[in-house]
């Protein structure tokens, strides 16, 4: 009677146990600037302030070859959300707002198995406040793509406050909602944030933070609306001193991002959060890439290669650079691995786990990645075939010529032949297994 007695407690406790470990595993916090340099923060020598994304580095880790998956915005959204290469999601485009243009009719498909959709069966609460721009449609929205909550806006801008996009129209959003809602977009998007955390304070979350910051129009919280319903106005902003209002634009959400952190530390969760802060591309010419060729919109690394730091206090050691190179993708396949999760996605993610990397545990891994289907990531070594402003081909050392300035591809023919066969491969690999996107609208 006592072993079944005993066997009956074990099975009872069981359960209990299961539940246990699923509320020891982590809340995530992803945060994403947009079109922020790598040389903008004062964490990587950069002209700006931002003494509370500069926390999460000297408690955590600090990224040096951290790469956004595009060099504008829907691609490297469209690859974080799914942990594939854009070109497979069939969006390596701008999901533009103008109605006119095929891509405003493509979005995030139904078929797709994205990162907070596998986080919400797995159990945890999921939010995304601000940026979408995976689709302007209804059948787009973030609540049907796996987030319980979403409050922002779906197109690439809106007025910091009126809340209008570049084509004229309103694109503030409570779930499947437009809701107009009084107030600095930055400032709103930390609200509802910090809310989404004293909500779910007692079960694990995954929250998304994508802010508008420093993208244009260039307005700081004290500015006027610039932006009308149907009228016409200048898509950058009135302000004549632009690069003032950029600063301003990065302090207020370096403000917004220590707000985040003090509402974990509230709440008691900090030490079982990760936190990550990024860019999804890199900065125009009205920013800084620091020592970075290029801007946004371009395959040199000042387009691509991103401020990235990164917080788990009692996991990743504090105050550490990492040089694991690291792109967008890869954030679903390390989280869903650390939260046991890695089994659930439909399709074989691009993106690989570098936890073990991040926490110091092995060296960092040479990989062979791709930009767009013209410039590939091959250990040290770099292709850019010919492209939008390049004319030739292209070979870097990144190993000793971070900068580009120095072309070696008449120097190593046989490293160019080899990359470039890879680089075709994996392109057409993409192309075959690329979802179709519609070109017009919903009927």
């Amino acid at each position: 009677m006592r072993a079944i007695t005993s066997t009956l407690y074990i099975f009872l406790l069981i359960p209990l146990l299961q539940i246990e470990a699923a509320d020891e595993r982590p809340n995530v916090v992803f945060i994403m600037a947009d079109d922020l340099g790598y040389g903008d923060l004062s964490c990587y020598g950069g002209w700006i302030e931002t003494p509370h994304i500069d926390s999460i580095a000297k408690n955590g880790l600090r990224l040096t070859d951290y790469h956004s998956n595009g060099n504008v915005c829907s691609p490297t959204r469209a690859a974080l959300m799914t942990g594939l290469y854009q070109q497979k999601v069939g969006i390596p485009f701008v999901v533009v707002a103008a109605e006119k243009n095929p891509n405003h009719f493509a979005g995030i498909q139904a078929t797709e198995s994205t990162w907070p959709e596998v986080m919400k069966a797995g159990g945890y609460r999921t939010g995304i406040f601000g940026k979408w721009h995976l689709g302007y449609f209804d059948h787009y929205n973030p609540l049907l793509h796996g987030f319980d909550k979403f409050i922002g806006y779906v197109s690439g801008n809106v007025d910091f406050i009126s809340h209008i996009d570049q084509a004229g129209n309103e694109d503030w959003w409570n779930g499947r909602k437009l809701t107009p809602e009084t107030g600095y977009s930055t400032h709103l998007i930390t609200k509802h944030a910090v809310s989404f955390i004293h909500e779910n304070s007692d079960s694990p979350f995954f929250l998304y933070v994508p802010h508008e910051a420093p993208h244009y129009p260039y307005q700081g919280p004290e500015d006027k609306a610039d932006r009308r319903v149907g009228g016409r106005f200048e898509n950058h902003g009135s302000r004549n001193d632009k690069k003032a209002a950029y600063r301003e634009m990065v302090t207020e959400m370096d403000k917004g991002v220590g707000e985040i952190l003090y509402a974990l530390r509230e709440t008691g969760l900090e030490k079982n959060t990760i936190v990550v802060f990024c860019s999804d591309n890199g900065a125009t010419s009205l920013g800084s890439n620091g020592a970075l060729r290029g801007t946004k919109g371009t395959n040199f690394e000042g387009g691509h290669r991103v401020p990235c730091v990164v917080q788990w206090p009692g996991k990743f050691s504090p105050g550490h650079s990492n040089s694991q190179l690291m792109l967008s993708m890869d954030w679903m396949a390390t989280i869903l691995a650390i939260t046991n999760l890695s089994d659930k996605p439909k399709r074989q993610l691009d993106g690989i786990n570098v936890n073990e990397f991040l926490l110091g545990e092995r060296q960092p891994l040479e990989r062979t990645v791709m930009w767009n289907d013209n410039t590939l990531r091959s250990g040290k070594w770099k292709l850019m075939l010919p492209q939008k402003g390049i004319k030739e081909t292209l070979l870097f050392d990144l190993s000793e010529d971070p900068s580009e300035t120095r072309n070696l591809a008449e120097d190593f023919p046989a490293v160019v032949e080899l990359l470039t066969a890879d680089l075709l491969d994996m392109a057409n690999d993409a192309r075959a297994k690329a979802t179709k996107q519609p070109t017009k609208a919903p009927e």
